[in-house]
């Protein structure tokens, strides 16, 4: 079981108005002015290079109500990644919540894919042959979860952090939370979604 420890960060996330959608050949297309009923608004946080997410309304209490509406589609998945490398099954939902929203399709600038948003190295470092697949796609970042649990020994901040900023980044801040605002910001959600969905809100 992951170690739980109480984070206080700074929320500072830098926003805009752009949309994407992914068409039937895997092209990724954005814009500004959404002329298709495909396209989903996503949001650009602050870190290094610009990732783009899957925008999430509501704040804290309205995540986690989007997300009870969404987890029956993954449930299985969820729970069988969850009990295949020993994760805490709320955990797995609130990485699922904050890096896609539930969006299958969600797709980031530097080329991160699907629900749980793994990059093309992670999913073949995790043996995923296809990441728009869900099922496939919640394994493999369940399998990278469990990886980095391991590094840092059950440290869930160290651990969502390297999930999100990568392990070199974890190292270069000298074993902590890098001192990168997107970051911070994304472990203190992921935390504050595992208490609510631990809790049964």
């Amino acid at each position: 079981m992951l170690a739980v420890w109480l984070l206080a960060a700074p929320a500072s996330a830098v926003g805009g108005d752009l949309y994407s959608y992914v068409d039937a050949d895997g092209v990724v297309h954005f814009t500004n002015v959404p002329s298709d009923r495909r396209f989903r608004k996503v949001t650009r946080t602050s870190d290094v290079g610009g990732i783009y997410q899957v925008s999430i309304r509501g704040g804290r209490n309205g995540t986690a109500a989007a997300a009870q509406r969404t987890t029956a589609a993954y449930l299985q998945h969820l729970q069988a990644a969850a009990e295949k490398y020993q994760l805490p099954l709320p955990l797995l939902r609130a990485v699922m919540a904050v890096e896609s929203a539930y969006n299958p399709q969600a797709v980031s600038e530097k080329g991160a894919v699907g629900l749980m948003q793994l990059m093309p190295h992670t999913a073949r470092d995790m043996y995923v042959g296809d990441v728009w697949d869900p099922a496939q796609n919640i394994e493999g970042g369940a399998r990278y979860l469990r990886t980095l649990a391991n590094l840092y020994g059950g440290d869930m901040l160290k651990t969502l952090a390297a999930y999100n900023a990568g392990p070199d980044a974890v190292r270069r801040a000298g074993g902590g939370i890098p001192d990168i605002p997107e970051t911070r910001e994304y472990v203190r959600k992921v935390v504050a979604l595992y208490q609510d969905f631990k809790a049964g809100r």
